[in-house]
Order: C-alpha cells, then sequence, then structure tokens
C-alpha cells in the first residue's frame, strides 16, 4: 500500500470506531463539564496529548480548565472535575491522581478502551472508545495501526465532537472562541 492507501484505511477504522461510541456516555462528560467549576485533564505519552488539546479548546470556550502538572495548574476543590484521557486505565501514575482526586471531593470522568480498569472502577463517569491496546494481542479489536495510535485518533476526534456539542448546548462559534485565541504570538 502506499501512503494515501493507508490513510484511507485509518481514516475507515476511525469511522467504524465513531459508530461504537455511545452518546449516552459522551453526555454524561458534557454535563459533567457544564456542571463544573473547574475542569482538570490527565493523561500519560500521546493520550495526554489529545486532553492538553481539549483542555486549550476548554479555555477558548471560556471554561476554567487546566493540564495536571503544568506550573500555572490550580488546585482540584470540590465540584470540579478531573476528565483522565487513557486506554489501558491502569497507569500507576493516573490511578493515583484520580484516587487523590476522589480523596478532594472532586469527580472523576475517564475516557478509555477498558472500562473494567483501576481507573474505570474509580471514575464517576466512564467513556468507552474503542481501540486496541498497545499490546494488540489483547484484544479482538483489529486495526493496522501501532501500538495506541487508533485510541489517540479517535480520543482527539471524540474531545473535538464534545467540544461542538458543547457550542451547540451554550450557542457559541469559532468567532467568540477566535477571542480567547493566543495573541502574543
Amino acid at each position: 500500500m502506499n501512503t494515501t492507501q493507508y490513510l484511507a484505511k485509518i481514516i475507515e477504522e476511525l469511522s467504524r470506531s465513531a459508530d461504537l461510541i455511545a452518546n449516552e456516555e459522551a453526555e454524561l462528560l458534557l454535563n459533567g463539564i457544564l456542571e463544573s467549576k473547574k475542569i482538570f485533564v490527565a493523561g500519560a505519552g500521546r493520550s495526554g496529548f489529545m486532553a492538553k488539546s481539549f483542555a486549550m479548546r476548554m479555555m477558548h470556550m471560556g471554561l476554567d480548565s487546566y493540564v495536571v502538572g503544568e506550573t500555572v495548574t490550580a488546585n482540584l476543590e470540590e465540584g470540579d472535575l478531573l476528565i483522565i484521557a487513557t486506554g489501558s486505565g491502569e497507569t500507576k501514575s493516573l490511578i493515583t491522581m484520580a484516587e487523590k482526586a476522589k480523596s478532594l471531593s472532586g469527580t472523576v470522568a475517564v475516557v478509555t478502551i477498558n472500562p473494567q480498569s483501576t481507573i474505570g472502577q474509580l471514575a464517576d463517569t466512564v467513556i468507552k472508545l474503542p481501540g486496541s491496546p498497545k499490546d494488540q494481542s489483547q484484544s479482538d479489536y483489529k486495526t493496522i495501526q501501532p501500538m495506541g495510535s487508533l485510541f489517540e485518533q479517535t480520543l482527539l476526534l471524540f474531545f473535538d465532537a464534545v467540544i461542538l456539542r458543547f457550542m451547540e448546548k451554550k450557542g457559541l462559534d469559532s468567532n467568540i472562541m477566535y477571542g480567547k485565541h493566543a495573541n502574543l504570538e
């Protein structure tokens, strides 16, 4: 296959993934965002990059959003939401973070391949995304892509879809959001 054929196959896989996401779970996440004072995101590796992009878009919409671990991140308090992006749901540092958020009376949401994972069991809201874990031999969900790529791509697109749904509910458009865009570039 050539590069464009691979791209077409990836888009096919993403389309198939989108059909497997439960809208009810997505709405629970959206409602959690709407009800929270501050929203925190966390993830490791590429999943963490996708979570950071989500925090950025939430900031563009005027929400108090933070990336856990950044120097300008506020403290989590009661009524705040921590959204964890993790394919496996077993990343030790993220488990510790979920436990800490719960001990501070925060709400935890997880977007994961594995709802039965440790973080899935700790979370108040679980959004299952299709995908294959890094070790694809442990999954029935097959992909041509390496490691967790399909999950990470689906995660980015899912977060963008949540943003669009939020914009719809709040009557926002891109022009309003550009007012929050970085201007020291």
